[in-house]
């Protein structure tokens, strides 16, 4: 699949598929646990397939877990069976633990897991382009660090911060190959903690490096999708915009609006449904005219792409979920 000419394509269509961040409520109607799903490569695509057919989804997506590279790093992870795993403690105190820092084999261990997942989800959704997750550098460097250490160190101790950040990204890139060999027509990149940084913090200890591995690994058949979810995204919206992202995912903690008046219009724009607030704690009456409403405002912009803010928490009703996808269908109609 050419996905540059899918790209031109999606922009130009004048009816916008959804294209919410759905993996991990699925384990409700398959009676697993969130444990089982990140454990086990078979369950991980068969929820992918099951999706894929349940929804009219503009993408299909692998899971967005954001531990699975920390882990991959020897961090302890934190595992449950109703929620998404997260790091515990940290693996670097100082520059010198950074120098020592292997990088990981990403055929060992949960991540060979995840692109197994892929490889096997791709010979079966045919209809959309499946899309790999996987974590930014700066956000795993978080993880690593401790991520109150690692926005003190980008003032006092920016070597530190470097070095762990050219290891971070050097795992990163080999990762998202790795789903490239597997078929993925393209990843998501989720960086987050970039989001809590100045504009000139994240231009340097963030975007840096995200244009780089943007140019090691984008071509014409594998998209860039870049997500960030942090409230002073607005101030950032001119570095992120060069970082050469194929597509831009923005949280619910920014007005939609706002982030579409300040991105360029020939790249697709994706967001920002709240997970929490709506798909997880809302009603699928309350979902249904937040997404019209958010539908009414951004549409005028050929770009827009309605999506969920972030991750859809594992326990959100499908009730929820089938009332945003309907919301969005009645729109378009």
């Amino acid at each position: 699949m050419n996905m540059q000419k899918w790209k031109e394509n999606l922009i130009s269509a004048p009816i916008k598929k959804a294209s919410p961040i759905l993996t991990f409520p699925y384990v409700q109607l398959m009676g697993i646990t969130v444990n089982e799903l990140i454990s086990d490569s078979a369950l991980q695509a068969e929820v992918m397939i099951k999706i894929s057919r349940r929804t009219d989804s503009l993408l299909s997506l692998s899971m967005m877990d954001l531990s699975v590279e920390a882990e991959a790093f020897g961090s302890q992870i934190k595992k449950s069976d109703s929620e998404v795993p997260t790091v515990i403690g940290r693996i670097l105190e100082s520059a010198e633990d950074a120098d020592k820092l292997k990088v990981p084999d990403t055929a060992k261990g949960r991540t060979k897991l995840y692109i197994e997942a892929v490889k096997t989800a791709v010979r079966e959704i045919t209809d959309r382009p499946v899309l790999a997750g996987v974590i930014g550098p700066f956000s795993l460097a978080g993880r690593l660090m401790d991520m109150s250490e690692i926005m003190i160190n980008c003032i006092e101790d920016p070597d530190y911060v470097n070095k762990t950040l050219e290891k971070t990204s050097e795992f990163i890139i080999n990762y998202i190959n790795e789903f490239k060999k597997a078929g993925a027509n393209g990843v998501v990149m989720a960086e987050p903690a970039a989001g809590l940084l100045s504009p000139n913090l994240a231009d340097e200890f963030s975007s840096a490096f995200i244009k780089r591995i943007v140019k090691q690994v984008k071509d014409e058949n594998f998209l860039f999708f870049y997500h960030n979810c942090g409230p002073y995204t607005p101030l950032m919206l001119n570095s992120i915009a060069r970082i050469g992202a194929d597509a831009y995912h923005f949280g619910d903690a920014v007005k939609m609006k706002q982030i579409l008046e300040g991105m360029p219009a020939d790249v697709p724009v994706l967001g920002n449904i709240s997970p929490a607030s709506q798909f997880l704690k809302g009603t699928p009456q309350s979902i249904y005219t937040a997404a019209t409403e958010l539908l009414k405002e951004c549409s005028v912009h050929k770009n827009y792409i309605i999506s969920s803010g972030c991750d859809i928490p594992p326990m959100s009703p499908w009730a929820n979920i089938d009332s945003f996808f309907r919301a969005v269908k009645d729109f378009y109609k």
